[in-house]
């Protein structure tokens, strides 16, 4: 008997689930794509392409969208001989700087042989490489920057590249930039000279709602799922539950997903809305363990002393009982502690997350107002990341628990 076959019951085709499939069609985003047309329109006029900013939560369709229209307008632009358009696109989420940005956009446009290091060159240099790879290419180049937000204030690369032409640094190409950022605020940090360039023309993707989630996960499932494998119910559980969290499609979908997997494990045949339930947990405990593993080593270092204080039962806990366990293991981890203050803003990140619960208590004039802080997820689960922490000395009561 074979140890694997192919199902038949449950999955279809669950690529059709997963965050990298491009459907064919879009839904539930006719007003965003109508005006993003109208941004492109330029380009299939042979005129130079404006500058595009599309913000809004994960999830939410921008580079779907983008990567639908984009596609669209490659194809449509092949019956004029006199437009000439290539298309590149870059993830920023690793990126920090406009020196790092315009060091991959020349190498995303070189081969593989011919790449430049990442350090060592002054950046205006940088920049007079990236307009020679652009001129070689020559036409229309749209330059789609996508999680752009990642390079935070330094910002001079998105005023570089839509003024190049105008400043006489291009002479064969036209370059246009797609900016895509999932921070709302990224737009108003940008600088004056900046937003001036890049944000001619702002397109806002809001959070789904349950009945356009719905629609997307209807759409999903009818290819992905066997016909029996799923009822109404499941799908409309998954759109509200994602709409009253994040309007996401993303997690929608994931949650989906999940359903399915856990009903296959089970060697089930029919999702159900308990597959649906126990999805939704095991999702946000990898969201949270992902949170932790990802924090600062100060926040690290602040877990770390909360989880001492819980084990004790020493929670809720104030700034005041914490900090000093903190210090402790900073000083027997060498790592130089942070003032209380900037101590406090760590637990707060971390109420932020999720990972605590924070109350703020008013005992009037006498005890004036303060924040008391506990675990509000499993001490397993903590304890579980905590253990991976090699480069952290953990308490000796931490230790005990974990082991």
């Amino acid at each position: 008997m074979a140890t694997f076959t192919r199902d038949t019951e449950i999955f279809r085709n669950e690529d059709m689930l997963r965050e990298d499939y491009q459907p064919d069609s879009i839904t539930a985003r006719e007003d965003e794509i109508s005006t993003y047309t109208a941004a492109l329109q330029p380009i299939v006029n042979g005129a130079q392409p404006r500058n595009i900013f599309l913000y809004g939560k994960t999830g939410v369709g921008k580079t779907a969208v983008s990567r639908y229209l984009l596609k669209q307008l490659q194809r449509d632009t092949e019956q004029y001989d006199d437009v000439e358009l290539s298309v590149c696109w870059l993830n920023c989420t690793n990126l920090s700087s406009s020196y790092q940005v315009a060091v991959n956009l020349v190498n995303q446009l070189r081969p593989v042989d011919d790449q430049i290091s990442t350090t060592g060159y002054p950046q205006q240099r940088v920049f007079d490489i990236l307009y020679e790879e652009l001129d070689q290419i020559g036409g229309t180049v749209l330059l789609v920057l996508d999680e752009i937000d990642h390079i935070g204030s330094d910002d001079e690369i998105l005023y570089e590249i839509p003024r190049a032409r105008s400043n006489g640094y291009l002479s064969e190409a036209k370059p246009g930039v797609i900016g895509i950022s999932n921070d709302f605020g990224f737009r108003d940090d940008l600088s004056p000279k900046v937003k001036d360039t890049l944000c001619e023309e702002e397109i806002h993707f809001s959070p789904y709602n349950a009945p356009e989630l719905r629609a997307i996960l209807e759409e999903r499932v009818a290819g992905a799922m066997y016909d029996d494998a799923v009822d109404d119910a499941v799908i409309a559980l998954c759109a509200a539950i994602a709409a009253q969290d994040t309007g996401s499609a993303r997690q929608a979908l994931d949650i989906l997903y999940k359903s399915g997997e856990i009903a296959r494990t089970n060697s089930e045949k029919r999702l159900t809305e308990e597959h649906v339930h126990q999805a939704r947990e095991k999702l946000e405990q990898s969201q949270v363990e992902h949170g932790m593993r990802e924090l600062t080593k100060h926040g690290h270092l602040a877990l770390v002393a909360m989880l001492q204080l819980a084990f004790e039962q020493e929670t809720p806990a104030r700034i005041r009982d914490v900090y000093p366990l903190y210090r402790r293991v900073a000083e027997g981890s060498n790592v130089d502690p942070l003032v209380r203050r900037r101590m406090h803003d760590h637990l707060a990140d971390l109420a932020m997350l999720g990972i605590l619960d924070r109350q703020m208590k008013n005992e009037g004039r006498a005890g004036g107002h303060y924040y008391q802080y506990e675990f509000d997820v499993d001490l397993d689960i903590v304890g579980d990341v905590v253990r991976d922490f090699d480069s952290i000395a953990l308490p000796k009561g931490v230790t005990a628990r974990i082991e």
